[in-house]
């Protein structure tokens, strides 16, 4: 992988920082994982979701609490 330098201000390495999920996360993590929820929705996963909220509309689903007490994780 090639590698380079960039120079950014204390403020945006501040607001990058803020940015990550868990402490170790890279720098790149930050940026892909932002590029990544600007990215449009393939037709397929556009298609799953339209999907999705049909079977919720018909009650085709089942919630984590009912998930959990049918396999008594709580």
């Amino acid at each position: 992988m090639a590698s380079t330098t960039i120079q950014i201000s204390q403020e945006l390495q501040h607001e990058l920082n803020k940015m990550k999920l868990f402490s170790r996360e890279t720098y790149e993590e930050v940026i892909w994982n932002t590029i990544e929820d600007t990215k449009e929705l393939s037709e397929e996963t556009k298609k799953d979701i339209i999907e999705a909220r049909k079977q919720i509309s018909k009650g085709e689903f089942i919630t984590l609490s009912d998930l959990k007490k049918k396999y008594n994780l709580q």
